[in-house]
């Protein structure tokens, strides 16, 4: 043990020193080192838990903004559709009015020509009076004597009858 004691170590100081050294390092690991640790491991927790957190808002936020696109694209599309059946029904609406426009205007049409016909058949007859009392007129100048009107109207109205049928055929 001399070799020891030359070197200057004194073995009571060396035990002491190691067992000081020791019960400091059960002292710190007790009293520092594990609470450092679990003060580590909660702030590594904390933290991680954060970034899965911010992981997960950010995917939610993805699947918001995807979602808002699906819902844009589908309220697009719907607003296209309404638009397209707005054109639509204004077309077949437009189409109806302009049909029945010109159903009205063949019925004044109709009812017109049938008006017109009707004042031409009355002028036609009013013309055939006049010309019947005209001819019974005529004649009686030339004979100088008064017909019997009604008779010459009658005969008159045959001629004029004949004339036309001749005429048609």
């Amino acid at each position: 043990m001399g070799g020891i004691s030359e070197l200057g170590i004194n073995w009571g100081v060396l035990v002491t020193q190691v067992v000081t050294f020791v019960i400091l390092l059960v002292l710190l690991r007790v009293f520092a080192y594990k609470p450092l640790m679990r003060m580590m491991d909660e702030r590594s927790k904390r933290v991680k838990d954060s970034v899965e957190q911010a992981e997960a808002v950010k995917e939610q936020s993805a699947k918001a903004e995807e979602e808002l696109k699906k819902q844009l694209e589908q309220a697009s599309r719907e607003g296209q559709e309404r638009i397209t059946r707005a054109v639509k029904a204004g077309e077949e609406v437009k189409q109806k009015a302009e049909e029945e426009a010109k159903r009205e205007t063949e019925k004044l049409i109709v009812k017109a020509r049938s008006e017109i016909r009707q004042e031409r058949d009355a002028a036609i007859t009013e013309v055939r009076r006049e010309f019947a009392d005209l001819t019974v007129l005529a004649a009686g100048k030339v004979i100088e004597k008064s017909l019997d009107k009604e008779e010459h109207r009658e005969l008159i109205d045959k001629v004029l009858e004949e004339s036309s049928t001749l005429k048609k055929e």
